[in-house]
């Protein structure tokens, strides 16, 4: 057995329990005072560490090895959602309508066994890894691109994260090529029509009628606009109008998502969008107010890191472990460390059929698999030792 494996073996249930906490005090967004704090004296006791408080409640440390070298980082965000947990094991969420239904507490537990493992190995390391326990993932603008401005990849070279992925089962591992996530945006759009009793409809312009056409043609952006090898998605997720069964109203607000992969067509969908709403509204004597939001960029996958972190994973785990997986239309602000150095974003398998570990991530039912929470802890300081340029496996 190697020595990480080992280390890893003998704090198998501390990881655990500190998950464990994690999941049964959880924090919206940033407000995670509590989970910051403990998170920052859980380190003071590794020794070896130099910790600051980036942001109010985010956390680094770096372990500066006795050697000169690269600069790894390596990241896990802390923050919970707004939903209210339905599991009944014992650490349940404590906080009502607050529960950690996307690994987010699994993330911080295994970044902190990196931590103390690494700096159990600190002779074999020679430049330095940054821990970053990164606030408010789930919220934008995301707490990633606050802790950039605040310097804490200045020097560095690469950034690794890891994303527990209950779709997939527990013991094994899945890497994209380039892309790994969607860019993620949104717009809102506000119709004026004019309104008046339903049984007149000829003397009203309908926002609702005009609303329902704007959505549809929507779709045709997808569908009559796009190479069809391209993907987007272009959701309209809100409808509001109206207060009475007998009155037309005067106005309707829709709002809905973006998702894209392609930067260059990510700056196009808003004049795609625009011009539809224009035509639509125009030919029914209407009128908008239209407003777009760009969010989280796409996570891209540096293909060097990449090579460096799949040749890792076979080499501690075998072939069979490695999954090449297509990108997600999903989110992530790891975008905002992957924009500013080469990354790496993988994900752990963490569901598990027989033990009834089936739900989706952001459902009420979510929970993990905790044995992969060792996977995440090697694989954290497997990765850093190989890109350091140490040999790893050790």
């Amino acid at each position: 057995m190697t020595i990480i494996h080992n280390l890893i073996k003998a704090s198998r249930e501390e990881v655990i329990e500190w998950r464990r906490y994690f999941h049964q005090y959880p924090e919206l967004s940033f407000q995670e005072e509590k989970t910051a704090q403990f998170v920052y004296e859980t380190l003071q006791t590794f020794g070896d560490l130099e910790i600051t408080r980036p942001t109010k409640t985010s956390v680094m440390a770096r372990l500066i090895g006795q050697q000169p070298g690269k600069v790894i980082a390596l990241r896990a965000d802390m923050d919970a959602l707004p939903i209210g947990e339905e599991n009944d094991f014992d650490f349940v969420s404590q906080n009502a309508g607050v529960m950690h239904a996307c690994g987010h507490d699994g993330h911080t537990a295994m970044l902190l066994g990196a931590a103390k493992l690494l700096t159990q190995l600190k002779e074999h390391i020679k430049g330095e890894i940054r821990f970053l326990f990164q606030h408010a993932e789930e919220l934008f603008p995301g707490g990633a691109q606050e802790m950039v401005e605040a310097g804490v990849l200045d020097g560095v070279d690469h950034v690794i994260g890891i994303h527990l992925c209950s779709p997939i089962e527990v013991g094994k591992m899945a890497i994209c090529h380039g892309p790994a996530t969607s860019g993620t945006d949104t717009f809102d759009l506000r119709i004026q029509g004019k309104g008046g009793h339903s049984s007149e409809p000829h003397a009203t312009v309908d926002p609702i009628a005009v609303g329902s056409q704007v959505i549809n043609n929507l779709q045709h952006i997808v569908s009559r606009n796009l190479d069809p090898l391209e993907k987007l998605v272009v959701s309209v997720t809100k409808f509001h109008s109206g207060t009475a069964h007998n009155v037309i109203p005067d106005i309707a607000t829709l709002s809905g998502s973006v998702r894209s992969l392609n930067p260059e067509l990510r700056q196009q969908i808003p004049n795609l969008i625009e011009r539809i709403v224009k035509g639509v509204t125009e030919a029914h004597d209407a009128s908008f107010e239209f407003d777009y939001h760009f969010g989280y960029s796409s996570v891209v996958n540096d293909d060097q890191v990449r090579e460096v972190i799949e040749e890792t994973i076979i080499d501690v785990w075998g072939e069979d472990t490695l999954l090449q997986l297509p990108a997600l239309m999903s989110g992530e602000d790891f975008s905002a460390f992957s924009d500013t150095v080469p990354s790496c974003f993988i994900f752990v398998g963490a569901g598990n059929q027989n033990k009834g570990i089936i739900y989706p991530h952001h459902h009420p039912r979510f929970s993990i698999d905790e044995d992969a929470l060792e996977m995440g802890v090697e694989l954290f300081a497997q990765t850093s030792l190989r890109l350091l340029g140490e040999s790893g496996n050790k």
